[in-house]
């Protein structure tokens, strides 16, 4: 096997800890990242902890993998330079002060969805998704979106987080394929356990606004 062969393979492995300690819903026990990752128990070990020396992979104080501080500050960079967010960014802060809850962008990315925006409800009662944070897709409103499931808009209550709703809508390229998905979420004693029924119009709104804005 070459040098450059053997790099790459650890690389992919790299990312398969990666992916699975930011798209899992709390730190990860060494046992629970062996089965996220399907990597053997010592390269698990070894690369999460290569991963941590950059920052890129945390413990907590017991021990438990998480992702790096360090991630925030790639996110923050990576979606400065993605130019969709820029489109995006005051049509998100428009439906931030109509609904005054938090709105988000996402992407999809690899088998997770990206935070590529992020504009956060004043209230004290909020739901904070950092820009960076990489979630899952088979969990909450804009990660079905991200996956082609569900109508126009499409809505989630306690399906990742207990006490959190959301309504998701898709923005779309110039081929019409799913390029984003603008997001409020928040509390649901605010949005209710129906929240497409409260921001359902303004959620697609937005995401047309955003969408005319791109083409």
């Amino acid at each position: 096997m070459s040098t450059t062969v053997a790099s790459i393979g650890v690389l992919d492995k790299a990312v398969a800890v990666l992916d699975a300690v930011a798209g899992a819903d709390r730190p990860l026990g060494l046992a629970e990242l062996v089965a996220a990752s399907a990597l053997p128990r010592a390269t698990a070990y070894r690369i999460a902890v290569a991963l941590e020396s950059h920052g890129l992979v945390r413990r907590d104080g017991d021990g438990r993998f998480a992702p790096g501080l360090r991630l925030v500050g790639l996110g923050r960079a990576a979606a400065a330079a993605f130019p969709l967010a820029d489109a995006a960014r005051p049509t998100l802060q428009s439906l931030r002060d109509e609904t005054g809850e938090s709105v988000q962008l996402f992407v999809r990315a690899g088998e997770g969805r990206l935070c590529v925006e992020s504009f956060e409800s004043a209230h004290g009662l909020r739901w904070i998704v950092p820009v960076g944070a990489l979630l899952p897709l088979d969990r909450g409103s804009a990660g079905r979106v991200l996956s082609g499931v569900g109508g126009p808009v499409v809505e989630s209550v306690e399906e990742r987080e207990r006490g959190v709703a959301s309504v998701s809508a898709a923005i779309h390229d110039r081929s019409g394929a799913v390029a984003a998905a603008v997001c409020v979420s928040g509390p649901i004693e605010r949005l209710t356990r129906a929240p497409a029924r409260r921001y359902g119009d303004a959620v697609l709104a937005a995401a047309a606004a955003i969408e005319a804005s791109l083409h």
